[in-house]
Parts: structure tokens; sequence; C-alpha cells
């Protein structure tokens, strides 16, 4: 009986020993799928699949966590929109915005790629507020953020994963990244630029604008609505000729770009682990670059466009320089005259300046050089990349309506050709740097000027070559003071008859007093003793 009883109890001991092993497994069970669902926003991927989606509070992280992909809330705005912004700094910095135009104004929204490759922005798993679009076959496409900031739809099963059928670098919000390119494609006519934010509290487009414009030769121009507010000047092949010391700084590297294919601007960092952005400020019509200063935890700006009055668009009126070190800021150019005198000398040049002669073409005009400058608005201009200065000049002559050229580079000697029509937009003159133009005048003007400088050529050589005359004569005598004190040097000494005959051949004799003569000058005589006489010989 009490091997009975043990049997049982060994029975019951094991039947409950079992029992708590399985609730234990069954607890443990139940906590991996819980940690396996609701630990799945804090893992850092990087890649979205068409199995998968993004809810409101889950991210993708770049693979280097340079940049995080997410929902978030700009400013003391209440909507919510799908975005980029750095993730491995303090300050949430947000540089690229999808649903610009179309904010969610709940936490409902869902992020995910269909099978045929097309990004979708949904509210409440069924409002589209945002997609993209795609014509392009697919097997496998991936949503991948890559470690630049660029948001990219990529073939999975594409042995070059560069070949990217979408991304985010094509359609920018505010913010220029390395590796970003703003500019033209010339064979479809699209356009990369950036637009400002309305505000901070609003992310969608002001009227703020940064791109490439391309009317004969094309350069960078910021826009406020649809008037020009600045622009680059003509790249020259070292850099834009509206920023000619820009080529210097010790953050950046950049390039402009110009094929038959394209047309951009890119730019790249010098030191991969500086954090440098280039972005538009609705707030003050400024486009500026800044810079993350670890120490002090804040973006630091390294620059800004427009800096001074005259980086603003047409500030002077036409064929006028306009020179921030000079009283007035704005200087007709040479060989011009204040179109309306009363005006001007009330300090209003927006008539600008015309030809102080008139022209003749058919009687033959000239061209004077102006230096150090930001070319004029291309937006009535004609360009050549093969042609050299002397066609340039020939070809601008040629046509009456012409009234300026220069090289299109400056590198290796300079090359290309670049032409304006009519009246000259908007030039900024610097005090070094920038570049040549030559503008057309009067035959007359043209002679004047190059007899002035046939002038002050001879000027200058004159007053040149009398600087070296003076500074030999000098030298001359500071050498012959030299000799003359070396040779009172050499104490009494007896001399022989015919070397003191030859000493005193020097010397003349007036009475009982010896005259020496200088070497320097016929005329300049010093009393000297019979003594010394003997001594200096």
């Amino acid at each position: 009986m009490l091997i009975k009883m043990g049997s049982i109890l060994d029975s019951e001991t094991n039947l409950l020993s079992d029992w708590t092993s399985m609730e234990m497994g069954f607890y443990f069970y139940t906590a991996c799928c819980f940690l396996t669902i609701f630990s799945k926003p804090s893992i850092a991927i990087d890649t979205l699949t068409t199995s998968d989606s993004l809810t409101d509070g889950m991210t993708l992280v770049s693979n280097d966590g340079s940049f995080e992909l997410g929902f978030f809330t700009p400013g003391s705005s209440k909507n919510r929109y799908l975005g980029i912004w750095y993730n491995n700094i303090p300050m949430h910095t947000v540089v690229w915005v999808a649903n610009r135009i179309n904010p969610i104004n709940d936490s409902t929204g869902l992020l995910k790629i269909q099978s045929n490759g097309k990004i979708l922005l949904q509210v409440q798993n069924k409002t589209a507020v945002w997609s993209t679009n795609s014509t392009a076959r697919v097997e496998n496409p991936v949503l991948h953020l890559l470690d630049s900031g660029n948001l990219v739809v990529r073939d999975g099963k594409d042995s070059k994963p560069e070949n990217y059928l979408w991304q985010s670098f094509d359609y920018p919000s505010d913010t220029m990244l390395p590796g970003m390119k703003i500019g033209i494609d010339l064979r479809t006519g699209f356009h990369r630029r950036l637009a400002a934010w309305k505000n901070w509290d609003d992310p969608s487009p002001g009227d703020l604008t940064f791109g490439v414009e391309f009317h004969g030769s094309p350069e960078m121009v910021l826009r406020k609505g649809s008037e020009k507010y600045q622009r680059s000047g003509l790249w020259n092949g070292d850099g834009f000729s509206g920023t000619p010391k820009l080529r210097l700084n010790p953050i950046f590297d950049y390039d402009f770009i110009w094929n038959d294919n394209e047309v951009y601007y890119i730019y790249s960092l010098k030191n991969k682990s500086v954090m440098s952005r280039f972005v538009l400020n609705q707030t003050q019509s400024v486009r500026q670059r800044y810079t993350w200063n670890p120490e002090a935890q804040t973006w630091m700006q390294f620059s800004m466009m427009p800096s001074d009055y005259c980086d603003k668009f047409g500030r002077c009126g036409p064929n006028v320089g306009c020179d921030g070190n000079k009283l007035p800021t704005c200087q007709c150019l040479t060989g011009f005259r204040p179109r309306r005198l009363d005006r001007w000398n009330s300090s209003d040049y927006s008539a600008g300046c015309i030809h102080s002669e008139p022209l003749n073409c058919h009687s033959g005009d000239g061209f004077i050089t102006i230096g150090k400058v930001k070319t004029p608005d291309t937006s009535n201009s004609w360009v050549n990349q093969t042609m050299n200065l002397k066609e340039c000049r020939a070809k601008c002559l040629r046509n009456c309506s012409c009234m300026a050229y220069t090289n299109v580079y400056v590198t290796r000697g300079g090359s290309g050709c670049a032409m304006w029509f009519g009246d000259l937009l908007d030039i900024k003159q610097f005090q070094s740097d920038g570049q040549d133009l030559y503008v057309r005048v009067s035959a007359s003007e043209a002679e004047q000027k190059k007899k002035a400088k046939v002038k002050l050529a001879i000027i200058l050589g004159t007053v040149i070559a009398a600087l070296w005359g003076f500074l030999l004569i000098v030298c001359y005598i500071r050498r012959s003071r030299r000799k003359l004190k070396g040779s009172a040097n050499y104490g009494p000494h007896k001399c022989t008859d015919f070397v003191l005959r030859k000493c005193q051949s020097n010397f003349v004799q007036h009475g009982y007093i010896w005259f020496f003569k200088f070497m320097y000058s016929e005329d300049s005589w010093r009393i000297i003793s019979h003594t010394q006489i003997q001594k200096m010989c």
C-alpha cells in the first residue's frame, strides 16, 4: 500500500512537472511572438520589399546609420509627413519630404512598394496621398535607403544595383546633398530643381526655387516666383564667374557637367566625415550651405547667396557694372553714359546706361576689355564650345546685334565663344579674379581707349626707367664711396716716385693746397694735404 501511494505521489509529481514545463514553454513562445511582432520597428533595416510595409512609428535606417526614413511632424504643425532626415545627430534635420503637398492628419500613414515597382503612401490603408510612377518591368522590386540619403527603387534580381527604377534624388525638396544632380535631362526635358519649404511648419513648396536655366548658355538661377533673384554667371571650366573664389573652399568640390545628354551641377565632400548640406531658406530668400559642428552640436553657416547688394539680379539696370567697393555702387561701363541723368543723379539706376558714342556697325566698331566681372545674364546669348577667341570676335563684329563676347572656358589658355545680344544685364565687378568681357563700342571710343592704354604704357615705362636709372646711380655712388674709404685705410707708407706721380695725377695743387677729384663727378673737389696724398697712395 505504501508502495502504491509512493507511486501515485511520484506520478502526480511527474504530471505537475510536465505541466509546469508546458506552461513555461507556452509563456516562452508567447514572449518570443510578442518580441517578434513589437520589436520590428526598432530593428535597423534599410530595405522594404513587396511583402513588407512601413507604418507610422517604424523607420528605415541606411546601412551606415547616416539617414533615416519615417513619419515626422514639422515645427508646431500637427500634420504628419513621410521624410528622410539625418539619423546620427541630435538636431532633427529633414532633407527630403515625399508628401509635401498632401499631409496626413493622423497616425494611420502606411508606406509600401507594389509588385510593379510603384511606391504607395496611404492613409487608413485605403486612400493614396502620394505615389510614384513606374513603367519599367521589374521582377523583384525593392525599396532601399542608401547611405547617401537617396531613397531608390531597384530590381532585387538585377546584377547592377545602381540601375535605379526610381530615386528621390530626382525629386529633391529644399536640400541638396552630396552626389545629387541639379539640372536638366536634355533628352527628355526633365528638370531637377530645389524648392524651399513655405515656412518652418509647412514643407509644401514655397516660391523660392533653384535650378539650371538654359538660354544660349546654361547657368544656375535662384528665383522668387517668376522673377530672377540671383544667378551664378557663366561656367568657365574652373567655376562660375559670379563666385570666382568658391573653388578654394576647404569643404567641398563641385562640377558643372554639360554635354549632349544632360546639364547639371553636382558637388562632393572633400572629407567624407564632414556633414554639409545646401538648403533654400524661404524666410530670408537665400540659399545657404551649412556644416555640422560636432563640438557645438549644431549646424554652422558656411556660405550664403546672395551675400551682398550686387549679387541680387539687375540692381543697376542695363549696361552697368555693380561694384560694392565703389560709391556709387552702380557704374556705367566704359564707353557708356547714364540713360537718364536726372534719375542717375538721384541714385535711381534702373534706366541703366547707353553708348556714349553711337555705334556704326557697317563703318566699323571696336571692343574694349572689361576685366574681373561676372558675365552678363544669358537670356539673350549664344554659345559655341569649339571656337577660339579670335573667331569669336570676328563673328560678333559681323553681327550688329552682338554687344559683347568672351571665352566660354578660361582653363588651358581659353576656348569656346559666348556672345550677348542687346542690353547687358546684371554685371558684377570684382577687385580680383572674375572674367574678361569684351564689350562693343564705337570705333572712336575703342581708339581712345587704345590711345589711353598706349599713353599709360609710355608713362609707366618712363617712370620705371627713371626709377631704374636712379637706383643705378645710387648704387654706383655707394660703391665708389666704399672703394674710396677702403683706399684711405691702407695707412702710411713710402711711395716710389712713379707710384706717387701716378697717384698725384688725380690731384691738383693750388699754391700749398691740394684738391682731390672725386671719381663720380668732374667738378667735385676736396681739399687734402700732401701728407694725406702719400698715405692714400
